[in-house]
Order: C-alpha cells, then sequence, then structure tokens
C-alpha cells in the first residue's frame, strides 16, 4: 500500500444533514456526499425520532456512493461525530447513527475508529475551506458557530503538533439560534424550511435602508428571541417580504459583529473564523470581513458535513503512527 492509496472516511449525522467525506494522504477532501433530512412543509424542525429514521433511511445510498469512491483508495482509520460537543452531557441519539455505520465500516477492514464533536467537525472544516487552515491551526483563534442548533463563539487553542484543539465557550445565545430565528422569520412568511437560501435571496431584492431596532449584547453574549415578533409586526405592517428579509440579517449582522468587538476586546486582536450554516450569507460575510480579520467556510464546508471530521481522523491517525 503506497500512500497515495491512503484515505480516511468520516461519519456525521446530524439533527439536519446525513453525510460521509473522505480524505486522503494529503489532507484534501475528496468526497464530501450528504442527503439533508426532509421536513415537512410548514415545520420548522425534526423530533429526534424522526431524524434517526431518516438517517437510517439516507444512510444506505450514501455508504454505496463511498463505496464507489473509495473503490481504489484503502482506508485507514474511520472518523465519527458521537456527540454535539465535547462536554460532559452533550448527547443527541441522531449521533448514534452515524457511531453505529462508523462500527460496521470499521470492523470490515479492521481499522480504528476516531470519535470526534460535531462541533470539532465543524471548526476542522471551516479551517479547511477557508484555505488558511495552517495558520488557524498554528495559533489561538475565536471561532463562530452559527446555525439551526447553535450560536457560539468559541476561543480555539490548537496543540502543538496541530493535530487536536481545545474549545472555550466565550460567547452564546441567551435564548434562541440565530438560524432558528432565520428559519421561523420564513416558515412566517410562506418560505420552505430551511429557509436561509430563500430568505437571503428576498434580502437581496429590498433597495432601501434595514429598519434598525437595538441588539442585545453583553459580555459577549446575545438575545435574538426578539427578531421573529419585530419581523412579524414589520410584515403585518409593510407586507414586503424583502424588507423583512433584509431586516432579519442586519439584525444577526450587526449582533454577530458586536459579540465579536466584545470578545476581542477581551482576549485581544485574534482571526476569526465563522463556521455553521448561518454564515453561507454573503451579506453579512462582507460586512463582517470589512471589520474584522475574518475568515470562512465555503457553503459546501460551513452548514452540516463529515469532512471535518474525516480530517481529524487523518490527523489523529498521523499522530498515533
Amino acid at each position: 500500500m503506497t500512500n497515495k492509496n491512503k484515505c480516511f472516511v468520516g461519519f456525521d449525522t446530524s439533527n439536519y444533514t446525513t453525510s460521509i467525506a473522505v480524505a486522503d494522504e494529503n489532507g484534501k477532501i475528496i468526497a464530501n456526499l450528504k442527503a439533508p433530512l426532509p421536513v415537512k412543509d410548514g415545520e420548522r424542525g425534526l423530533r429526534q425520532s424522526d431524524a434517526v429514521f431518516a438517517h437510517v433511511k439516507n444512510l444506505p445510498s450514501l455508504t454505496d456512493e463511498l463505496s464507489e469512491v473509495i473503490a481504489d483508495l484503502t482506508p485507514v482509520a474511520v472518523g465519527v461525530s458521537v456527540t454535539p460537543r465535547r462536554a460532559e452531557g452533550s448527547y443527541m441519539p441522531c449521533f448514534l447513527c452515524g457511531i453505529s455505520a462508523a462500527h460496521s465500516f470499521s470492523a470490515g477492514r479492521s481499522i480504528p475508529i476516531i470519535e470526534a464533536s460535531h462541533q470539532h467537525g465543524h471548526i476542522m472544516a471551516a479551517a479547511y475551506s477557508s484555505g488558511c487552515s495552517d495558520k488557524l491551526l498554528s495559533q489561538k483563534f475565536l471561532a463562530f458557530h452559527v446555525s439551526g442548533g447553535t450560536t457560539e463563539a468559541l476561543l480555539v487553542t490548537p496543540n502543538e503538533s496541530g493535530t487536536d484543539f481545545d474549545i472555550e465557550l466565550v460567547g452564546e445565545t441567551m435564548d434562541i439560534n440565530a438560524g432558528q430565528a432565520i428559519d421561523r422569520v420564513g416558515v412566517m412568511m410562506g418560505l420552505s424550511f430551511p429557509c436561509g437560501r430563500e430568505l437571503e435571496a428576498l434580502a437581496r431584492e429590498y433597495q432601501g435602508k434595514p429598519y434598525r431596532p437595538k441588539i442585545t449584547v453583553r459580555d459577549g453574549r446575545c438575545g435574538l428571541s426578539g427578531v421573529e415578533n419585530i419581523a412579524a409586526k414589520l410584515y403585518a405592517e409593510k407586507n414586503d417580504k424583502s424588507e423583512v428579509a433584509a431586516f432579519v440579517f442586519d439584525f444577526i449582522c450587526r449582533t454577530l459583529c458586536e459579540m465579536t468587538s466584545q470578545i476581542l476586546d477581551k482576549y485581544g486582536r485574534l482571526p476569526v473564523l465563522f463556521a455553521g450554516g448561518v454564515m453561507s450569507n454573503k451579506l453579512m460575510r462582507s460586512e463582517i470581513s470589512s471589520r474584522f480579520e475574518a475568515y470562512f467556510a465555503e457553503p459546501e464546508f460551513s452548514a452540516d458535513n463529515a469532512a471535518g471530521v474525516a480530517l481529524l481522523a487523518r490527523l489523529k491517525a498521523s499522530e498515533e503512527d
């Protein structure tokens, strides 16, 4: 077996997407396979029982695709997301689907399983797709994970070898998550869940200045629960979906910028990495980039994916060789 034949596989079964990824020996993602979990029209998310059932249905076809990808390769380690975060009590049943698939994959090949958190996978995938992973993983940096399930600011401290990192929570939402706010407003206006892409398209159509009520950020902690009520009132008064969409993204963007400013005031001028599905939004990226040393995941690697888990498996396996 030559080095070019080696590969590293990752499984991630979040509450929104079934994901399998493959990294080669050089740390390049050569496959990023994903299948979204179906959400019924008018609903704003999935119960864990429904998510588990959807993963069970998605995994056979994705693993068939995986078999084609690795037909001429030799997997040497498999990574899997086992918890939402690397913290005591962090647990979601949907990750059991990925664990089961990874164990089956490992047992058939007698290769090691490397466990990771979903959060670590997000950060690793974002660093990879930012094009600056070597720079970021050689120093402390601030990482935002902004999605339907998480709105957090994390102080990331890589270990000396750059094969792992510690995470300290330094900012978070005090109520709902940014992605929840976006989806709730979108569903309220009749958009399909998840609503981020449609809502961004509407926001781009708006030509005026967005409505700018006061935001709530204290010591890096934010409040977003008012977004839905303000948006509903604005929609009832103006009946303009584009104006409401522009308001939502402007409110969330200003909130994230203020969180970043407060945290950097405390910890110093650090590079800032943004990950999570919400950060696929190009309107917010432009504003944030103008104010901070900011790095972003590409959309393919910003939403839920298993690429970061595969990359972590590669680093961990290399460390143990």
